[in-house]
C-alpha cells in the first residue's frame, strides 16, 4: 500500500471526544489513563497518524514501544493502512528489541560486540548454574529460582554486580554468583533479557552525546502498557525524552499484575512527578464488554479508588455473570465443560470462543484430565514454548553459532548432536586449550579447522580428529552464516548433521518422529519469512518472542492463567478456583500484595466480552482428605443486581429482600438524588455520590460508612431512602 486509505479529518471522526483529545493533544508530555477496552490501540495508532499527517513529524523521528511482539504486529498492521508506504520508517516494537539495536549499532561502548546473541531462560539456567559450581554454591542450600530471580530483580533495579548489596551471608553469595554469571555471559558474548535494558540505560546515563543523537533521531516517542514498565524501561523512555517533553503514555494502574517481575506501577506517578506539566486524558468507554461484566469489575476495583472510577458501553447490559458454587474441583471441571457444550450445541458459541482462567498453573491438572475425559479439544497457553522444544533450539544452536561462534552456551549444546563421540572429557581437554589461549572455546575450534599442526598437545588422536571434524563444520558453518538465508543455513545444517535420521532413531515412536519433524517444518517456514542477510534479525526475533506471540486461532478453549490472560479478549469466560489461598494468593501477605490480586481478579473480568462465570470450589483432597475451602474475600464486593445463579450462597440477606419484594405489589421505585442518604439491609447507612440516568431507571454511587463506595441498579437494590 503506498497511500493512506482514509484522510485525517476521516480517522478524527472515528474516535469519540475521549480518544480525540488524547489523538490531537499538543506537543509534550502525555497521560492516557485507558481502561481495559476502551479502545487504546486505536489511540496509539491514530496518534501516529496525527503526528504524520496533522503535525508533519517524520515517521523516522517517532519511536514507539510495547511489551509483546504480538502488540507491536498488530500496531504495525493498524499502521499500514493509515500512513501507506511511509509507515516503513516507523520503529515500532518491544523495549528489548528496540535495547537490542541500540547496542548493536552503540556496541563500541560495551565489551560485547556487535555480534552479541541473546540467551533465553533456558540458556541463562545452564550459565547460572555453570556459575554457582563455579563459586562453590549448593543449588539445594540456594535454589536455582531464586537466585535467578534475586539476579534479575538487581539488574531491573539498575544494580551492577559491584553495587549488589552484601549485608548478609546470603546477599553475599548471591554477589558472587552474580560476578561469575556475568562473567559467563561476556565469555560467550551472550547478553540476558534484563542485560539489554541495563547497559542501554547505562550508555545513555553515561554518554550525552549518544544521548544528544538518539534524542534528535526519536523525536516522539510512545509507550503502552506504561503501568507494566520497570525502572530500567522508565528510565530509558526519561532519558529519550529528556530534552523534547515528548512522551506519550498510556497506562492503567488498575491492570498493574506484574510486580513479581520487575514492573511498578508507581512509574505512572513518577512520570507525574518528572514531567508535572503533562496533559492527562482519561478513556472510559469501553468496547469490549456489556455493562453487567463492567459493574462486576467496578465493583471488585473499587476498594482501592478514593473516587468511583467510570467504566461504560453502548452494547447493552448483556448476560448478568453467572455466580456457581461446586463441590470440589472435579466437579468446577465439569461445569465448565458441561456449560461450554450446552452453547456450542445450541449455537450460541463455538469452541474457540471459550477462555479458562485460574491464577495457578498447577490448577489447569483437573481440567485437563477432565476435557480428555470429556473428548473435548482444548489449547493451554504457558506450556512448552514451540521455541522451547528440543529439536528447535537445537538447530536455533547451531544458526546461532554461525552468527556468534564465542556462544558458548550453543556450543556446548550442539558439540555432540547428534552424537560424534565427544564425551565429557574431551570437552574439558577443550575448555582447558580455550583457557590457556585466553580465547572461547568456539574460536579455539574455528583455529583448529584453519591450523590443526598447533594442535598436537593436549588432545588424543582419536580426540584431535573428533573435534577436527566438528571444528570444520563450524568453520564452513560461519562462513556461510555471512551469505546465505536463514532457511538456506538452516537447510544446510539438516543435511551436513544429518539431523532427519538423528530424530527419527532418537524417537520412540513414530507418532512422535513425525511431531518432532513437523516442529523443523514450522521452524523453516519462519525463517523463511527473511532475506540473505537476516540471520541476525531472524536470531533476535526468534530470542525475544513471548508465550502471546505464538498464541493463534486453536478453534478449541483456551486454558491460561490471569496472568497471560492479560491483553487478550474472549467472548465467554470462566474463572475457576475462587478461593482463599488462591485468590488472593496464600503468598499475599502484606495489603500491597493483596491488592495486586484484587486488580490481578479485575484484569480477569476484563476479559470477557459477552459473558462471564465465576466459579467457587468449595473443597479439595488434600493429605488423604477433603479440605473445607473458603470463598475469596473479592466476590463480597461484586454488586448483586449483576449477578444470577448461587447468589443467595453470597448474599443471603439481599437475596431474601429481593425475593420478598417481588412478592409484594410492584412499586414505583424512588427517584434518587445526589446528596440523599440510605439504608442497605447489608451495608449500613450511606450517601448517593451520583446518579446516572439508565434507561427509566437509574445508576446509584452509593458511599456506605465504612469508607467503600458500591454500584446499584435503582430497581433493583434493597434500599429504603432515610431523608
Amino acid at each position: 500500500m503506498h497511500e493512506p486509505s482514509k484522510s485525517l479529518d476521516d480517522l478524527l471522526n472515528e474516535l469519540n471526544p475521549q480518544q480525540r483529545e488524547a489523538v490531537t493533544a499538543p506537543p509534550g508530555p502525555v497521560l492516557v489513563w485507558a481502561g481495559p477496552g476502551s479502545g487504546k490501540t486505536r489511540v496509539l495508532t491514530y496518534r501516529i497518524a496525527y503526528l504524520v499527517l496533522g503535525l508533519g513529524v517524520s515517521p523516522w523521528n517517532i519511536l514507539a514501544v510495547t511489551f509483546t511482539n504480538k502488540a507491536a504486529r498488530e500496531m504495525k498492521e493498524r499502521l499500514g493502512p493509515l500512513l501507506g508506504i511511509r509507515a516503513e520508517n516507523l520503529t515500532v516494537g518491544t523495549f528489548h528489541a528496540f535495547c537490542a539495536r541500540f547496542l548493536r549499532l552503540e556496541h563500541t561502548y560495551h565489551p560485547f560486540g556487535q555480534r552479541f546473541v541473546i540467551a533465553d531462560t533456558e540458556d541463562q539456567r545452564r550459565l547460572l548454574k555453570q556459575a554457582m559450581e563455579d563459586v562453590e554454591v549448593s543449588d539445594v542450600i540456594y535454589p536455582l529460582a531464586s537466585v535467578h530471580a534475586a539476579i534479575s530483580r538487581a539488574k531491573n533495579e539498575g544494580i551492577w554486580p559491584k553495587g549488589f548489596p552484601t549485608s548478609s551471608p546470603r546477599q553475599r553469595t548471591i554477589a558472587r554468583i552474580y560476578r561469575r554469571y556475568q562473567e559467563l555471559l561476556l565469555a560467550s558474548k551472550a547478553m540476558d533479557f534484563d542485560d539489554l535494558l541495563l547497559w542501554a540505560v547505562r550508555i545513555l546515563e553515561e554518554n550525552p552525546g549518544v544521548r544528544e543523537k538518539w534524542a534528535e533521531r526519536y523525536q516522539h516517542i510512545l509507550v503502552d502498557e506504561f503501568q507494566d514498565t520497570n525502572m530500567l524501561q522508565y528510565q530509558l523512555a526519561r532519558l529519550l525524552a529528556q530534552k523534547h517533553r515528548n512522551l506519550f503514555v498510556v497506562g492503567d494502574m488498575d491492570q498493574a499484575i506484574y510486580s513479581w517481575r520487575g514492573a511498578d506501577y508507581r512509574n505512572l506517578e513518577r512520570f507525574q512527578k518528572d514531567f508535572p506539566e503533562a496533559r492527562t486524558i482519561p478513556l472510559e468507554e469501553n468496547y469490549r464488554s456489556t455493562q453487567h461484566i463492567l459493574d462486576a469489575a467496578l465493583g471488585v476495583i473499587r476498594p482501592l479508588h478514593r473516587r468511583p472510577k467510570r467504566l461504560f458501553t453502548r452494547k447493552g447490559r448483556g448476560a448478568k455473570v453467572t455466580l456457581k458454587y461446586v463441590n470440589n474441583p472435579y466437579d468446577e471441571a465439569d461445569f465448565v465443560i458441561e456449560t461450554l457444550l450446552a452453547l456450542t450445541r445450541r449455537g450460541e458459541a463455538r469452541l474457540g470462543d471459550f477462555a479458562i482462567m485460574y491464577r495457578t498453573n498447577a490448577q489447569s491438572r483437573v481440567l485437563e484430565e477432565r476435557f480428555l475425559a470429556h473428548r473435548v479439544p482444548y489449547h493451554v497457553v504457558g506450556t512448552q514454548r514451540f521455541y522451547g522444544r528440543k529439536e528447535v533450539k537445537d538447530l536455533l544452536a547451531y544458526l546461532r553459532l554461525a552468527y556468534n561462534p564465542e556462544d558458548e552456551s550453543s556450543l556446548l549444546r550442539v558439540i555432540n548432536v547428534p552424537p560424534r563421540g565427544i564425551g565429557m572429557k574431551t570437552l574439558a581437554l577443550l575448555r582447558n586449550l580455550a583457557r590457556r589461549m585466553g580465547s572461547a572455546s568456539g574460536l579455539v575450534l574455528l583455529e583448529l579447522a584453519r591450523k590443526p599442526e598447533a594442535f598436537r598437545d593436549g588432545l588424543s588422536g582419536r580426540s584431535r580428529r573428533v573435534l577436527m571434524q566438528f571444528a570444520s563444520l563450524l568453520a564452513e558453518l560461519v562462513e556461510l552464516g555471512a551469505t546465505l538465508s536463514p532457511l538456506a543455513l538452516l537447510d544446510w545444517v539438516l543435511e551436513n548433521i544429518a539431523y532427519r535420521a538423528y530424530l527419527e532413531k532418537e524417537s520412540r515412536t513414530s507418532e512422535e518422529f513425525t511431531q518432532r519433524w513437523s516442529n523443523v517444518e514450522e521452524l523453516r517456514r519462519l525463517a523463511g519469512d527473511y532475506p540473505a542477510g537476516g540471520l541476525e534479525a531472524f536470531l533476535e526475533d526468534v530470542a525475544l518472542v513471548s508465550d502471546q506471540d505464538t498464541l493463534g486461532d486453536e478453534g478449541a478453549p483456551t486454558l491460561l492463567t490471569l496472568h497471560a490472560a492479560k491483553g487478550l479478549e474472549f467472548p465467554i469466560v470462566f474463572i475457576v478456583g475462587l478461593v482463599e489461598g488462591l485468590l488472593p494468593h496464600s503468598r499475599s501477605t502484606t495489603q500491597e500484595q493483596v491488592d495486586e490480586e484484587r486488580r490481578l481478579f479485575y484484569v480477569g473480568i476484563t476479559r470477557a466480552k459477552e459473558r462471564l462465570y465465576l466459579v467457587v470450589p468449595e473443597s479439595r483432597w488434600a493429605f488423604g482428605e477433603w479440605e473445607p475451602l473458603k470463598p475469596s474475600r473479592f466476590l463480597q464486593d461484586l454488586p448483586v443486581e449483576v449477578l444470577t445463579g448461587d447468589v443467595d450462597r453470597l448474599f443471603p440477606q439481599a437475596v431474601v429482600r429481593r425475593r420478598q419484594r417481588r412478592k409484594a405489589a410492584p412499586m414505583r421505585p424512588p427517584v434518587y438524588r445526589k446528596g440523599m442518604r440510605v439504608r442497605h439491609p447489608r451495608w449500613g447507612l450511606g450517601t448517593v455520590v451520583d446518579v446516572e440516568d439508565a434507561g427509566g431507571d437509574q445508576i446509584l454511587m452509593i458511599t456506605f460508612t465504612d469508607g467503600r463506595t458500591r454500584p446499584f441498579l435503582a430497581s433493583m437494590a434493597p434500599l429504603e431512602p432515610v431523608d
